[in-house]
């Protein structure tokens, strides 16, 4: 059962990073701000376009 539930860990982890790599993608290609809060305050964060292909 313990193994069942590192391998379901394991892959919710995964599919969170790859989410993660995708928005981050997709706002560099929109060349939109990146927007979440941190310490109760909305930040807004410009993300450099990728110059690297």
């Amino acid at each position: 059962m313990d193994n069942n539930l590192l391998d379901l860990e394991n892959k919710v982890r995964q599919g969170l990073e790859n989410t993660y790599k995708k928005l981050l993608e997709f706002k560099r290609q929109k060349n939109t701000p990146l927007i979440f809060t941190r310490n109760g305050k909305i930040i807004e964060m410009k993300l450099k376009t990728n110059t690297i292909k």
